[in-house]
């Protein structure tokens, strides 16, 4: 009942955070004066931002929960491990060839996958110190070619770097529709392997005894993992932490580990809670914008550092 009362709640604030959104991104909108221009501003702008920030909030989190539980670590996430890094350097590299937005995910895609599942065959056996350090320096060497290409790039460089903080400005139906397929296969394979997760969550050991190809599952999920986060990169540009919090945020509320709720949820609550940010960031000091990432970052930090420390104890 609990259980039931929590979806309910969740589905009820992701709507209501959606028209409060949708509210104080066009304000000239009222049910007595609706124009034409503003039902342009409606289905072009404002909607199509919020439903990027519901999307891509979705598949970061639940990406959270499946990274986490494939490195048997609650504090991996695509962020702090450098997997986000490889995508960035995806999209810029499909920037500068020209090409259109399709492949600023499938670039970021296969950059993703390839790091992800390099830093996969090299952590079995480390601790958690180990894999943060081996993830941070990767993920700096990565990024000294994004900033490299960035240099490159030279006048238009200020949008790349504006991009990099976490946007939501170039969101359209196009690529709406695009961050569909990484959803769609998302929601479908780790849902199917939610029982597999939680196996996983007693180590490889039990789970082979089990019966469960460990390594193949993983390897599975982490490249589906590696489509959703090399498509959210490549749309909005590295947006930290929400596969870091939402995950521990659920398993608090929830007080189980239990991939069957945890995962559905984290769909949820990590599309609300992106569009939370946005909003704080389209609002906050209006009419300028602060980059969603900075947001997210605020929010996230000081919560990794807990868990870090707590952890550490």
């Amino acid at each position: 009942m609990m259980v039931t009362r929590f979806y309910i709640f969740s589905f009820m604030a992701l709507c209501l955070i959606s028209l409060i959104a949708l509210n104080l991104g066009s304000v000239s909108i009222s049910l007595f004066s609706f124009t034409q221009n503003d039902l342009q501003i409606l289905l072009e702008a404002r909607a199509p931002r919020i439903l990027m920030a519901i999307l891509i909030g979705s598949l970061l989190a639940s990406s959270g929960v499946v990274i986490q539980s494939v490195f048997a670590n609650p504090i991996a996430d695509p962020y702090i491990i450098g997997i986000a890094s490889s995508a960035t350097l995806g999209a810029v590299i499909a920037y500068m060839l020209g090409l259109n937005d399709a492949f600023f995910g499938v670039m970021g895609f296969i950059f993703c996958a390839v790091f992800t599942l390099l830093i996969f065959s090299i952590s079995k056996g480390i601790g958690i110190t180990t894999l943060l350090i081996i993830g941070i320096a990767l993920s700096a060497f990565i990024g000294s070619f994004s900033t490299f290409y960035i240099y490159l790039i030279g006048e238009d460089s200020f949008r790349i770097v504006a991009w990099l903080m976490g946007d939501l400005g170039g969101s359209n139906w196009n690529r709406i529709f695009l961050l569909c397929i990484p959803l769609v296969l998302s929601i479908a394979l780790f849902y199917y392997h939610r029982e597999t997760l939680n196996i996983l969550l007693s180590g490889d050991d039990e789970a082979r005894s089990l019966g469960v190809d460990t390594l193949k599952i993983k390897k599975q999920l982490l490249i589906v993992a590696s489509l959703s986060v090399g498509f959210c990169v490549g749309f909005s540009g590295i947006i930290g932490f929400v596969g870091l919090i939402v995950p521990h945020i659920i398993r608090i509320a929830l007080g189980s580990s239990n991939h069957q709720f945890l995962l559905p949820l984290s769909f949820l609550v990590g599309g609300l809670f992106l569009l939370i940010c946005d909003t704080l960031g389209r609002t906050i000091i209006a009419p300028t914008q602060i980059p969603i990432g900075v947001i997210t970052a605020f929010i996230g930090s000081p919560i990794f550092l807990y868990l870090a420390l707590k952890r550490g104890h």
